[in-house]
């Protein structure tokens, strides 16, 4: 819609009652809720972030908030951002904004007083509104049909939109996954096909965490096809997809583990994707650790549970079960197995005589092997003593 009058008049959302948010609207009266709470507020959906804005510039924001003896934090004051602490939590405040040039990846920005003009700068409809405190929408995009309609849509012409910042290719992803349905808006997906070659302009950091965000949502698997029909899942993952599995494993009610469905989703070489996309020590490791072995077979016994428990951690044994189809009976058995310890450590073999070095070494890890072998049961330091008795 046009003009700056309200497009809806919906009852206040009950996180508006929230006392911390209300010492900030008081101390901002002109300020607005923007963004993803109003978006998930009006869809009835958890609100998470909860982010404003106001044509108040930042300098005026951290007086206002000071003089109401709210703590005010200047987090990115040269992009108009300040962070208000009130009763220990922080809300983002922005004062409206307008690109004055951008080039693909920054934007440059000036500060306006115009509410249309910050909207107009948004990627989609759905995350283009603001809402008063009292409960008023300014939706100048028609975001409100389209969140109705489940419709992602780029804010006014798409091709110009993903060109200010190629990231909004994966944000469309990551908003259809989780609000879109029926056929998709057909300017967004043309624009999109067409933009591929810019993915390649972004930080593998900024990749990941769309590619996580993407494969978080309850169901991707619409939008991992829809990734691969215009070509932007071969840019994204060079070394190979396939989107079957990431079905597989989704349609067996597998947990939401992004991490998990990536193993899936990926067919090529794990270690060569976590360098490429500098994935955290800890997501290499699991993810190569998912690939490393098999999944336990339905009739494991016992003692092949515990031997899995005892060579890798709880959740790599039971995220292998999932990508192999997800055995519920197995799944049960292996949560109701305790994880074995090897006990012994190098300090027990000293304390029995045996000398620091490499037979050490040798005798801890041959005790180890015998231990697993036998199924992570037995006494590891009864047959110290009896192999050192036996000399």
């Amino acid at each position: 819609m046009s003009g700056d009058s309200p497009a809806l008049q919906a009852d206040p959302p009950a996180f508006l009652a929230d006392p911390a948010l209300r010492a900030v609207l008081a101390a901002l009266p002109e300020a607005r809720l923007v963004g993803g709470c109003v978006r998930d507020a009006l869809a009835g959906l958890p609100v998470a972030d909860i982010d404003l804005a106001t044509p108040e510039p930042p300098d005026s924001v951290m007086q206002r908030l000071c003089s109401a003896g709210l703590k005010a934090v200047p987090t990115g004051i040269a992009h108009g951002t300040v962070t208000a602490v009130a009763l220990h939590r922080g809300f983002e405040i922005t004062t409206l904004r307008r690109d004055v040039e951008t080039d693909g990846r920054h934007a440059l920005v000036a500060f306006t007083s115009d509410w249309r003009e910050d909207a107009a700068r948004r990627d989609f409809t759905i995350n283009a509104m603001s809402m008063t405190p009292d409960g008023a929408v300014f939706d100048y995009f028609d975001g409100v049909a389209d969140l109705r309609a489940k419709r992602v849509r780029f804010v006014g012409v798409a091709a110009e939109r993903i060109a200010e910042d190629y990231l909004r290719v994966l944000r469309f992803f990551r908003f259809w996954a989780r609000y879109g349905a029926g056929p998709p808006d057909r300017a967004a997906t043309q624009a999109i096909a067409a933009a591929v070659a810019g993915l390649a302009r972004l930080s593998a950091e900024r990749v990941w965490g769309e590619l996580r965000r993407i494969l978080a949502a309850d169901d991707p698997r619409g939008a991992v096809e829809l990734m691969q029909t215009l070509g932007v899942l071969q840019a994204v993952l060079p070394e190979g997809a396939a989107p079957h599995r990431l079905a597989a494993l989704t349609g067996c009610g597998a947990p939401p583990d992004p991490l998990l469905r990536l193993v899936a989703l990926l067919d090529g070489d794990a270690l060569a994707l976590s360098d490429r996309l500098r994935l955290s020590g800890a997501e290499r490791d699991r993810l190569i650790a998912l690939r490393a072995a098999p999944a336990p077979p339905p009739d494991a016994s016992d003692a092949a549970l515990r031997r899995a428990l005892a060579e890798a951690p709880r959740r790599v044994v039971e995220g292998r079960i999932w990508l192999a189809g997800g055995d519920a009976a197995l799944l049960s058995r292996l949560a109701a197995t305790a994880t074995p310890e090897f006990t012994l450590r190098g300090r027990d073999l000293a304390a029995a005589g045996v000398p620091p070095g490499p037979a050490m070494g040798a005798m801890l890890s041959s005790l180890r092997d015998w231990w697993l072998d036998g199924g992570c049961s037995a006494d590891p330091q009864a047959e110290l003593a009896r192999r050192l008795r036996a000399g």
